[in-house]
């Protein structure tokens, strides 16, 4: 995996016009485009298939919602809370999330590429059996996270929080890790081959594997 690499930024028009979730209902399909959302509440909605593309969503909570296979295309999210919401099989692309609530989000099965996540509290989100691509978690909060079964491509993690993640059957390699935080995490050996760690990080794995370092 190559170590350097740039995140592409969502392409989002300037000028764009305020508008409100229910312009989901206006076509055909829920679809959803070119606009800004803000000081919202979206609370209860449940669609399937969403498509979602050039919109910045701003100090917007998200409530009981379950969007199952998404497509979120060129999308920031600022300063919003989706703690707990579903998007579960979804395809996200050149998605920003920046200082925001993503408390055990869903994103199992899903397809991501070229996302950021940002000064977020992640905590006990659920990344399983996910497609990663270009990705970068910084000052993150991902404590009891869910990395089961992942497949990775150019991941980055600086500064983040993995207290108690899992990342049982992911591989590990060509990631580093050494700037984050973790008293424990469930990782199998074999995972962490190739993964950049600390020193002081290669002693607390050296322990779990039963050597005593001096």
């Amino acid at each position: 995996m190559a170590k350097n690499f740039k995140i592409e930024e969502p392409f989002i028009p300037t000028n764009l016009e305020k508008s409100h979730f229910q312009d989901v209902y206006a076509e055909e399909d829920p679809y959803l485009s070119n606009c800004i959302i803000e000081n919202a509440v979206i609370d209860g909605e449940q669609i399937d298939r969403l498509v979602v593309s050039k919109v910045i969503f701003k100090n917007v909570t998200f409530l009981n919602v379950v969007f199952r296979k998404i497509d979120l295309t060129d999308v920031i999210f600022e300063n919003c809370d989706l703690s707990n919401a579903n998007f579960n099989e979804g395809i996200i692309h050149r998605v920003s999330f920046r200082n925001s609530k993503l408390l055990g989000v869903d994103i199992t099965e899903a397809n991501l590429g070229n996302i950021s996540m940002i000064s977020c509290n992640a905590s006990f989100i659920n990344l399983a059996e996910t497609k990663m691509k270009q990705i970068l978690f910084e000052n993150a909060s991902l404590k009891n996270a869910n990395f089961y079964d992942c497949t990775w491509n150019k991941v980055k993690m600086i500064d983040c929080d993995l207290n108690e993640a899992d990342f049982t059957y992911t591989s590990l390699n060509g990631i580093d890790i050494s700037t984050c935080r973790f008293e424990r995490i469930t990782v199998p050996l074999e995972s962490l081959k190739g993964c950049e760690v600390s020193s002081e990080q290669a002693v607390g794995f050296a322990t779990l594997l039963g050597l005593v370092v001096k």
